[in-house]
């Protein structure tokens, strides 16, 4: 016969309890009893219990006693304490030795039932709760995917989506996981058609989503001209479903005011970035400053060197050079510190703004680490890597301090990343690009199944490298790997987090309003 847990009720009058007994046993618990602290601490050493019940008051081995002897051995059981002490010290020492619950007599069996029932069978009702609320929502989300036909749609989709990754991460149920990831699959393949469909034709059109160059004007640029003071946060490489992992902490410091935007294509940092800062297409980018231009591409590591000249002409274009405002890139951790103590002296600084680049990093770091794979396994992996970052490094408490200001604060990010695990053999001369998302070239090509493949790059006002330049995006979760030690490169990046491609987490960016 199988029980729902086994429970030890340790009470020097235990056979009063006989009624007790018995209601947990037609309750499917399996009970068993002794009378002393001492007989308790002895049977955990020879069986395994899911739960003790403990009375504060026997001879001998008092409760207190009987807890820490059973703890110090056995610290994960978890132990409800049962008195009629009500004096608040009693609580406070059963608490300091990590007590799970404590009742004061005289308790009925359905008390007893019910913390039992919390403790041992909680997660398992839980989990049953939000598998049958995504059961409920999937044929909805499904239809939401058949039939989007705007960004909002999309937004829409991404929002459910994303909430339900964040509800399965304490489950282990990996069939309803499984259907998760396929959502998201089949979601990815008709948002990589509405892309293809809809993108070059946004680009010349007035009415289009908000993009990359637009969020300055869309959302900084009218506060800081009405005389309020801004900070803005651009954390690289930030996914949504990471965000919002990540705002429990934020939740505790601000009310948090949540929007979408579309990154741009390639999404990758050089491009993306670039033009958050600047205002501009990379097209439009590359004409206004051909030499910075020319510096940047011939030297990779400088891809973002210009990012605050491009933050400062975009002030004096738009009439607000006369404002203070400070930029800080942020790579380290001691640089984030550093940050985080001096952050009062530029409390009236008109505009402040801070790149963080620890998700990018942390990427880009895990697919050259074995041991940060095992530590960030999957999109769980990540996302709680992020979420112990925020909790301890820097950035929570800067935040903090900020909230005192009275300053607008806003936090986006530049673009996604996707885990790939799709690899595709491209032929490319030696000038081609290495990226693994995308590539530029001569004379690239692809199948449309895979990625989209750009010859007309202005209609994306993409920048020309030389006359014959054209690009190669990738959609979904394929990934770009040259024939030239084809084994060695699948095994580095495959299942790794890549961007600069064509998905839902890569191209759909969160944009939050952080209120005091």
């Amino acid at each position: 016969m199988s029980y729902k847990g086994h429970i030890l009720w340790a009470d020097d009058e235990i056979k009063m309890l006989k009624p007790h007994i018995l209601y947990l046993e037609d309750k499917g618990y399996k009970v068993t009893s002794v009378s002393s602290g001492k007989s308790a601490i002895e049977l955990c050493e020879n069986i395994k219990f899911d739960i003790v019940l403990l009375d504060e008051m026997m001879p001998g081995l008092d409760g207190l006693a009987t807890l820490k002897c059973i703890k110090d051995k056995h610290p994960k059981i978890p132990i409800i304490m049962i008195t009629k002490n009500e004096e608040e010290w009693l609580m406070e020492e059963a608490i300091a030795i990590q007590i799970t619950h404590y009742l004061t007599k005289p308790v009925n069996p359905s008390q007893i039932f019910i913390a039992c029932k919390n403790i041992l069978e909680s997660n398992q009702i839980q989990t049953d709760h939000v598998i049958k609320d995504y059961l409920k929502s999937f044929q909805t989300i499904s239809q939401d995917i058949d039939n989007a036909l705007v960004i909002d749609d999309w937004y829409n989709i991404v929002d459910k989506l994303t909430d339900w990754s964040i509800n399965f991460d304490k489950l282990e149920e990996p069939g309803i996981e499984e259907m998760l990831i396929e959502q998201w699959t089949s979601a990815n393949i008709l948002f990589s058609k509405f892309i293809e469909n809809n993108y070059s034709k946004w680009l010349n059109s007035s009415d289009r989503p908000i993009m990359s160059p637009d969020i300055l004007s869309n959302y900084i640029q009218k506060h800081i001209a009405n005389n309020e003071k801004v900070f803005f946060i651009v954390m690289d490489c930030l996914r949504v479903d990471q965000f919002k992992a990540m705002s429990n902490q934020l939740n505790d410091i601000f009310d948090i005011d949540f929007g979408y935007y579309l990154s741009i294509i390639p999404t990758a940092t050089p491009y993306s970035r670039n033009s958050i800062f600047s205002g501009l297409f990379p097209l439009d980018l590359q004409k206004k400053y051909p030499k910075l231009w020319n510096e940047m591409w011939n030297h990779e590591t400088s891809m973002n060197q210009y990012e605050n000249i491009f933050l400062n002409d975009y002030l004096k274009k738009n009439k607000l050079n006369n404002i203070s405002s400070k930029f800080h890139k942020i790579i380290s951790y001691d640089q984030g510190l550093k940050i985080s103590k001096r952050i009062n002296e530029y409390k009236e600084v008109d505009f402040i703004t801070l790149v963080v680049n620890f998700v990018d990093i942390l990427g880009h770091a895990r697919s050259d680490s074995k041991i940060l794979r095992e530590l960030v396994p999957d999109e769980t992996g990540y996302r709680n890597i992020i979420c112990n970052w925020a909790e301890n490094a820097w950035l929570i408490d800067t935040l903090k301090q900020i909230s005192h200001w009275g300053h607008k604060v806003f936090l986006t990010s530049d673009h996604g990343s996707i885990k790939v695990t799709k690899p595709v053999q491209v032929k490319g001369d030696r000038d081609t690009s290495t990226g693994v998302r995308y590539k530029y070239g001569r004379n690239l090509n692809i199948s449309n199944r895979i990625g989209i493949t750009i010859n007309d790059t202005e209609s994306y006002l993409l920048p020309h490298h030389d006359i014959n330049t054209n690009y190669i995006v990738s959609k979904g979760e394929n990934y770009f790997v040259y024939p030239n030690d084809y084994k060695k490169f699948k095994k580095k990046f495959n299942n790794s987090f890549q961007h600069g491609g064509v998905s839902l987490e890569e191209m759909i960016i969160p944009i939050v309003e952080l209120k005091n």
